[in-house]
């Protein structure tokens, strides 16, 4: 006889089938082989201690700082620590629950319902302008081609293209300025019907501009604002496309000037449930936005890693998850290295992303990020 601990099994029902194990049994252990944990902020003092009882009759636990049963303070933070049976007997035991605790429980049933799961997609970014802080992303007219070419050849589903660069500190482009840069490479995609071959992204928070790329066949609206301007709603509306929904503080001028939140998490959370409802008011369905947490966008390495590590939290939103990190400056703070030198850095950060939720990734480098996915899928 002989024992070892097993890894991170992804598809727990899949590996108990193929024991042998009886299919009525299939799903009630899986629910027991995945441990969750749940940060519950601001929770008042006797609902914490009603929810550590309850958690400890389930056989679950709750994290509490200590003076709670004693409740010094009025609130408390916690963590809910527990398998996916733990948390669903709990979920229906705080419905009845006073203090606040059947928002808990309806909470933990939203996260429990969470069941589509996207394909990974590779997105190819291509950049339009001379100033964007990646050299290697700047293309202009036939050269965009080109590498829109290469790119789907090497293993992107979506490119995404912009004439405007939106790194710290850049400078602000004129509407027609930018429709300028955009537009040759529109027209090109357009008369040879690149669309048909992969599906592009218009990286613009301009309506005239997004219209113009909508109009030659783009299908998704990358707005680093956020759908702050109802105009993209009502673009991707009318033109039936998808509008990546992203977060960021400030703006690109200002967006890395001491960036400050008193829970990021929280903050971000909240942002896109008031975005999403935006949208949903304008007649924009849920399945057509996309959530960008939005990586160094107002952000410090703190915000950003934070993000990353509890991205699968974001998916309580039902919609599909973007993440960007490609050979940002995330990279530098950690190790440093210069914009060339970040694809390491770069593919560690997205794989993490993935493991964490997310479905689509922005990168400058697709052969690279193809076989890096390609071997995390086949050890999952």
């Amino acid at each position: 006889m002989y024992i070892y601990k097993l890894g991170n099994i992804s598809d727990k029902k899949a590996v108990l089938k193929a024991l042998g194990v009886e299919s009525g049994g299939v799903g009630i252990m899986a629910k027991k082989m995945e441990l969750l944990y749940f940060f519950i902020k601001d929770l008042k003092a006797p609902a914490a201690n009603i929810l550590k009882q309850d958690s400890l009759s389930v056989g679950a636990e709750l994290a509490v700082p200590g003076g709670v049963i004693l409740n010094e303070k009025p609130t408390y933070d916690c963590i809910l620590i527990g398998t996916k049976k733990h948390i669903e007997l709990l979920s229906r035991k705080e419905l009845a629950q006073p203090f606040g605790l059947k928002s808990v429980a309806l909470e933990l049933k939203k996260s429990l319902s969470i069941k589509k799961q996207y394909p990974t997609k590779i997105m190819g970014v291509l950049n339009a302008n001379d100033d964007s802080f990646f050299e290697g992303s700047r293309f202009l007219s036939n050269d965009a081609i080109s590498q829109c070419e290469k790119m789907i050849e090497e293993g992107a589903t979506i490119l995404d293209i912009g004439a405007v660069s939106s790194r710290p500190g850049s400078d602000v482009v004129s509407e027609d300025e930018e429709l300028k840069r955009i537009k040759p490479i529109c027209d090109i995609i357009k008369e040879k019907k690149l669309y048909k071959k992969a599906t592009f992204s218009i990286d613009s928070y301009t309506p005239s501009v997004v219209k113009y790329a909508l109009k030659s066949g783009f299908s998704i609206i990358n707005d680093i604002t956020g759908a702050s301007d109802k105009k993209l709603i009502e673009l991707a509306v009318k033109y039936d496309v998808k509008l990546c929904i992203m977060h960021m503080q400030g703006n690109p001028q200002t967006m890395q000037k001491n960036p400050k939140y008193d829970d990021v998490m929280v903050e971000v959370s909240e942002f896109f449930e008031e975005r999403i409802a935006k949208c949903e008011a304008l007649g924009l369905s849920r399945e057509n936005i996309i959530l960008d947490v939005g990586i160094g966008f107002g952000k410090t390495l703190k915000h950003n890693i934070t993000l990353i590590k509890n991205l699968n939290h974001f998916k309580r939103f039902g919609c599909e998850l973007l993440i960007g990190a490609s050979r940002k400056s995330m990279i530098d703070n950690i190790i440093p290295a210069k914009v060339d030198e970040r694809l390491s850095g770069t593919l560690a950060i997205h794989i993490k992303a993935v493991e964490n939720g997310a479905s689509i990734i922005r990168c400058h480098d697709v052969a690279e990020h193809k076989q890096a996915l390609a071997v995390l899928e086949a050890m999952l």
